[in-house]
């Protein structure tokens, strides 16, 4: 017998300045013995998208989806809305390590066409992880920026 334990944690902007909120869903099944790779990358796959989905749906349903409160309403663009609002989140030192070298050009090249994608300015890249040049961010930051464009961000 197998033991599978998914989760997923998404965490929006709340009321207030530099405020944010957690939801988080995990579960444990079992899973038979003699499944076929395929069908265990079926199972985890369908075991997260339940996970994922329950609290997609609670945030829905709880209205947190709308959290800026300086927002307009008719924003058009829901994961720029969502982008601009961890701005102060993540400053040149957070999440990296000495050894931290500088985002290679191709990885740049990417975030700037997800970024292009979902009506996110060079500016509000440079503002988000608040450096001077697009050059300055070091892997890590624009991993997680890409992730954020991708929806994998926590």
């Amino acid at each position: 017998m197998l033991k599978l334990n998914a989760s997923y944690s998404k965490k929006v902007p709340a009321e207030g300045e530099y405020s944010s909120q957690s939801y988080h869903a995990s579960i444990e099944v079992e899973l038979p013995d003699g499944l076929t790779p395929d069908q265990l990358n079926d199972k985890i796959h369908e075991t997260f998208e339940m996970v994922r989905e329950s609290v997609e749906a609670e945030l829905h349903a709880n209205g947190a989806t709308n959290t800026e409160g300086s927002a307009p309403r008719n924003q058009q663009n829901q994961s720029r809305q969502g982008y601009r609002s961890g701005a102060s989140n993540y400053g040149k030192n957070k999440g990296q390590s000495q050894e931290d070298s500088a985002a290679s050009s191709k990885q740049i090249k990417y975030l700037l066409d997800l970024a292009r994608t979902n009506k996110v300015t060079p500016q509000q890249i440079l503002a988000r992880f608040k450096v001077n040049a697009l050059e300055e961010l070091t892997r890590n930051q624009c991993s997680l920026a890409i992730d954020e464009f991708n929806g994998k961000a926590a």
